[in-house]
């Protein structure tokens, strides 16, 4: 796995410094809301996604330069899905990867006002990469408008997140249901974007581009089961959050419903068949397949 760590650490410091220049400073006030949202962006975090998609454009023959654009935006994203998600009204949460979070280290509503900064900015910034082809730019815009949304998007896995508990439960097929469609859309949606985005940005063909996203639903789903496990398990100075959330929180997962070792199992499972999913690249996919490892053997 110390591969794919550097790997991953690598590009982070690259991604990193090309990031930080989307922020430029605005004079008054309002900068305020910018300064909040670069808190939160540059924040640390692993840089998953954006690695996901570069590894997958990569695949196609498109360099880090053209991809990096989608990369972007999708961080952006996913940090605006951060901040809310850590709000009072949501998980209540004082850490994020070790360090206050947003609305710990400004306040509430400048909190809410970067989170709908970074929404926007993706868009915004996407929109604009002239570096993309003008219809490929258009697909990933309603791509990833459908993977942070409200209907089988991210929106829709954080609601059944948040009431999930709620639910009666008759049998355990019915529960394994539930919680795979809420892993799926909660963490999983923003990691298919992330491999379809790259395989869209190298024009694969319909039969590559399906086994991207069919590798890309097995480790999303591997992805949150591990952070449930996490949550179990962690040393909190490591993962960098606060945890045992879930139990506290009578949150619905497959740790709560079914024990650490079964859905330790499950993960196992779905990495097996991640990495069985692009056997057909060969070498090629060979970060990708270390990938589905780290993702289920990391500690944060």
């Amino acid at each position: 796995m110390t591969d794919i760590v550097t790997k991953l650490t690598d590009f982070s410091k690259r991604f990193n410094a090309d990031l930080e220049k989307c922020f430029p400073t605005i004079n008054g006030t309002e900068n305020r809301a910018v300064e909040a949202m670069k808190y939160s962006v540059m924040n640390g975090g692993k840089r998953l996604r954006s690695y996901l998609l570069c590894e997958c454009a990569a695949l196609f023959g498109v360099g880090y330069e053209t991809a990096f654009p989608a990369a972007a935006s999708l961080e952006m994203l996913h940090s605006y899905s951060l901040i809310h998600d850590d709000l009072p009204a949501m998980d209540n949460d004082d850490l994020r990867r070790g360090k206050p979070t947003c609305h710990k280290q400004f306040d509430e509503a400048t909190a809410i006002l970067a989170g709908d900064g970074l929404l926007t900015y993706a868009f915004s910034y996407l929109s604009e990469a002239q570096i993309i082809r003008p219809e490929i730019r258009l697909t990933l815009v309603q791509m990833l408008s459908d993977a942070a949304g409200a209907f089988g998007g991210m929106v829709s896995g954080q609601t059944l997140d948040l009431y999930a508990g709620d639910i009666e439960v008759t049998s355990d097929s019915e529960a394994e249901k539930i919680i795979s469609r809420l892993e799926e859309m909660k963490t999983g949606r923003l990691l298919r974007y992330a491999c379809e985005a790259g395989a869209v940005l190298g024009k694969a063909p319909l039969d590559m581009r399906q086994i991207i996203v069919g590798y890309s639903r097995k480790i999303g789903q591997a992805f949150q089961i591990a952070d449930d496990i996490l949550d179990r398990e962690g040393d909190q100075q490591i993962v960098g959050k606060t945890l045992h959330k879930d139990d506290s929180q009578n949150k619905f997962t497959f740790v709560s419903f079914y024990g650490i070792e079964t859905a330790r199992q499950k993960a196992r499972q779905l990495v097996k068949e991640a990495i069985e999913q692009i056997a057909v690249f060969g070498d090629h996919a060979e970060n990708l397949q270390n990938l589905a490892h780290y993702i289920i053997e990391r500690n944060h």
